[in-house]
């Protein structure tokens, strides 16, 4: 099932992607969020469009966050998807974007997506639902220096 995430689903999806996080690889976030600032961040904050999450028997799979970035041109939102290790590769990231599409008509031309250009996994999926690249960042680091790069995605509305 797919619906909004609600200021009370903060704790889950925050122990999710902490989760992630820990595993590292496949997301630019270096440190474990709070609940609170996830949830200003992906759920609730001024720049949050929507955010929508996955949920199975109770069991959250993934999220899919869509909201404003300081950084891209006008006319331009962000979005983020993180998808439990569990639940990689069932549809959970594709039935995401089905839910969060309609949400971005009339609320901006293109959506942006960036990856790490070291995550073959997100890259891939982000392809398949129909983004393009558009940027590439080969100097991006994380905090330990180790260079991953970024690549910029992007899908056009109009």
């Amino acid at each position: 099932m797919i619906r909004p995430a609600l200021p009370c689903d903060a704790p889950a999806l925050t122990a999710l992607l902490n989760a992630i996080i820990a595993i590292g690889g496949t997301t630019a976030h270096q440190n474990a969020f709070s609940d609170e600032v996830f949830c200003e961040e992906y759920i609730a904050g001024p720049n949050v469009v929507c955010c929508h999450l996955a949920i199975d028997a109770g069991q959250v799979l993934g999220f899919q966050a869509f909201g404003a970035h300081a950084l891209l041109p006008k006319g331009w939102l962000d979005i983020g998807t993180f998808v439990s290790a569990t639940a990689r590769g069932a549809g959970v990231g594709a039935a995401l974007f089905a839910a969060t599409k309609p949400m971005a008509k009339g609320k901006c031309k293109v959506i942006n997506a960036t990856i790490r250009a070291d995550n073959a996994v997100g890259l891939a999926f982000y392809s398949r639902i129909g983004f393009v690249d558009y940027a590439v960042d080969p100097e991006f680091a994380l905090n330990d220096g180790r260079k991953v790069g970024r690549v910029s995605k992007r899908y056009a509305l109009v």
